[in-house]
């Protein structure tokens, strides 16, 4: 899960997809941390992406770095807890510090549950992360 990590940060932005009904839906997203072993992702309660998220939990995230990218599905898990939104905003102070706080009721953090990452490239060979 850290290669994960690592990788989701070095690339500063990756997108994430959900689906509205029939319509598959695409965002930027570059916000990540770790917390208690799982991989969080955090957006606002008012946007459609986290209504989306509630509605049907199956979501794929995508991002590029340095000639390789990387395809990750998951479902994902609102996690309510004060502590979990702390680690988030600790770890992505610069990029959230204006948009959140922990206790504004507006912010949402999700951790990702049966995880499948693959890194790929032209020239290696595939790369897979189960977390």
């Amino acid at each position: 899960m850290n290669d994960v990590l690592n990788y989701l940060k070095e690339c500063g932005v990756f997108y994430l997809a959900t689906n509205e009904g029939d319509q598959p839906r695409v965002r930027p997203f570059g916000a990540v941390a770790e917390f208690e072993g799982k991989l969080y992702l955090v957006t606002n309660n008012q946007k459609k992406v986290y209504q989306q998220m509630l509605k049907n939990p199956k979501v794929e995230i995508s991002g590029m770095d340095r000639g390789t990218w990387i395809r990750i599905t998951a479902e994902v898990v609102p996690d309510s807890r004060r502590e979990a939104r702390v680690k988030m905003l600790e770890d992505n102070r610069e990029s959230l510090g204006s948009m959140y706080q922990a206790d504004d009721g507006r912010m949402e953090v999700l951790y990702l549950k049966n995880a499948v990452a693959t890194i790929e490239s032209f020239t290696d060979e595939p790369k897979t992360i189960r977390f």
